[in-house]
């Protein structure tokens, strides 16, 4: 395919420093996205384990409704709404540049639904007597949950978290839908302009193979150190 072809590399280097605003956009969706994430996903695990049987019902549809759904379609619609709400109701000038907070209020809602999962789980391992001896202690349920429960189910969880941290990452580069200059789109954007796609794309997947690569090596690397602990 590319016997031909003759690569040139030269649009690379003049190019590095809207590449790492790039991918500094990149990586402020994913800590948002994982940050709120969590805390939604927290809130939505504890509702889907709830005894109420409605709170547990409405986790559960939201849950497998972003489960369901491909990301780059929530990303659009998040493109297409979010800007519309907020010149509603925070009064922001039509054609405001909202781009950016459409991208992580997507990413975040449809992490949550991901990061419930491994955090109902989580919390199931933590064997039921401890919930109980707390109880026992004078603690009620929300104290329990906080001091006792979270704790333990967050360290068994911690390898998987940081495991969807990573594919959070990867999957940023799907925002293009809206046009931000996230890293993949500023390296599509450099090699659109120069006429060197070919070989920006190919050097935007050897940078987030390296830094998945490295990622998941050192998640493995601290999953032995707690097997070990």
């Amino acid at each position: 395919m590319f016997g031909s072809y003759e690569f040139d590399w030269s649009s690379i280097p003049g190019s590095l420093n809207f590449l790492g605003q790039g991918l500094m956009v990149s990586l402020e969706i994913t800590a948002l996205a994982i940050v709120a994430g969590i805390v939604w996903g927290t809130l939505l695990a504890m509702a889907r384990l709830s005894s109420i049987k409605p709170l547990a019902w409405a986790a559960a549809g939201y849950v497998n409704l972003f489960r369901a759904i491909p990301l780059v379609m929530v990303l659009l619609w998040f493109f297409l709404i979010v800007p519309k709400f907020l010149e509603s109701f925070l009064g922001l000038p039509p054609g405001s540049d909202v781009r950016l907070a459409s991208a992580m209020i997507g990413f975040a809602l449809f992490e949550s639904a991901y990061y419930a999962e491994i955090i109902r789980a989580g919390i199931q391992s933590v064997p039921k007597g401890q919930l109980a001896a707390a109880h026992a202690l004078g603690m009620s349920y929300p104290q329990a949950m906080l001091n006792v429960v979270l704790p333990q189910a967050f360290r068994n969880m911690v390898p998987l978290l940081l495991t969807q941290a990573i594919i959070l990452f990867q999957d940023t580069s799907l925002v293009y839908v809206s046009a931000l200059a996230d890293f993949f789109g500023a390296a599509y954007k450099v090699g659109d302009r120069d006429g060197r796609l070919v070989e920006l794309v190919l050097f935007a997947g050897a940078v987030y193979f390296v830094l998945c690569f490295a990622a998941s090596q050192a998640v493995r690397h601290f999953q032995k150190r707690l097997q070990g602990a």
